[in-house]
């Protein structure tokens, strides 16, 4: 265990962890929301710090982060814990239970990614990922330094629910992250993920303003948050931030505590073609084949040709311009062709 950081001592040995807008008030010898979090005798721990689930080589693509060094690959990490409690969870074997998990200290996680350079040259960097990386907070802040200082890359996959002071901290040391923006209605992070909307909202408007590269993911799920009136509100304020965001409509399939079928290809269709007429870029995940292509947002030509989760071809010329029409296209880094 670590001393966390970001919290304060309470009477009678209470201590209110102010990490993230949970704003937990711990009494001793329990933890916050997240499960990892504990007070101690009156101090809050970190729990969690260093303990690994599961690591591997990914495609950047796979995070999805479609805009930031196409075709390349991250050493991704993963550990326990959530601050959120998502009905749908696709990783609740790691956020919602105790699995088995080792110890990955910051300078051993740094080796193995060397390891997997030497091996693969197109990795670029870590990512923090599988389950909420805030929660894992300590760990991730002392791994990224170290990453940022040998010329590595940090991605954040997040659902966003951290305070602003502990992520103005985080974020000199990240270069990219997908912010998971699961719904634009505050019912709804309180019904099916246990939380609120504003928090997830400031988080990606404060990473962009930081010139952090930044990309956004909802998963659709029917009946619950795929109306056009939603994503079209939703879409609106992210154009409002940065229209050459690129933003992912993803497919819900049934999972952990929720059986609704799944999000008909129809529907993604539709919301896809509602997105792109505020915003420049915008993709469909989970669904084979389709929506995976890079395409200009002046001209329409195509751009990168996407075989699964790999760049098979691009066409881009001069650095990252369009080849028809010449306008320059929004992407962070070197396009990494298969």
């Amino acid at each position: 265990m670590q001393e966390a950081l970001f919290y304060e001592k309470l009477a009678e040995g209470r201590v209110q962890c102010r990490l993230c807008p949970q704003q937990c008030r711990i009494a001793p010898g329990r933890h916050g929301i997240c499960r990892v979090r504990k007070n101690v005798d009156g101090t809050l721990y970190s729990t969690n710090y260093g303990q690994t689930t599961s690591y591997a080589v990914d495609p950047t693509e796979k995070k999805p982060l479609y805009h930031f060094y196409p075709g390349s690959y991250l050493f991704s990490l993963g550990t326990l814990g959530c601050n959120f409690r998502c009905d749908f969870c696709q990783n609740w074997q790691i956020s919602q239970q105790d699995a088995p998990a080792e110890t990955l200290l910051p300078r051993e996680a740094l080796r193995l990614s060397e390891e997997v350079w030497r091996r693969e040259p197109r990795t670029i960097g870590i990512a923090y990922t599988y389950s909420e990386p805030s929660v894992w907070y300590e760990y991730v802040l002392d791994t990224a330094r170290l990453a940022r200082a040998t010329g590595l890359k940090n991605v954040l996959v997040t659902n966003g629910y951290i305070e602003r002071e502990p992520l103005a901290e985080l974020l000199p040391v990240v270069d990219a992250m997908n912010v998971d923006v699961k719904a634009f209605s505050d019912d709804y992070y309180r019904r099916v993920c246990g939380g609120h909307l504003d928090p997830v909202l400031r988080t990606v408007e404060q990473a962009h303003q930081a010139g952090v590269h930044v990309e956004v993911t909802t998963l659709v799920v029917p009946a619950l948050n795929d109306s056009d009136e939603e994503i079209g509100a939703l879409v609106e304020w992210l154009a409002e931030v940065g229209e050459e965001i690129p933003y992912h409509l993803s497919r819900y399939f049934p999972n952990y505590q929720m059986d609704l079928p799944a999000t008909p290809t129809t529907t993604l269709k539709r919301l896809r073609d509602l997105a792109s007429q505020k915003l420049r870029y915008v993709y469909v995940g989970n669904l084979p084949s389709e929506g995976n292509n890079t395409y200009c947002y002046s001209c329409g030509a195509l751009l990168l040709r996407r075989d699964g989760l790999g760049v098979a071809e691009s066409h881009l010329r001069d650095g990252h311009r369009c080849p028809r029409c010449g306008v320059e296209i929004d992407i962070r880094g070197q396009v990494m062709v298969s």
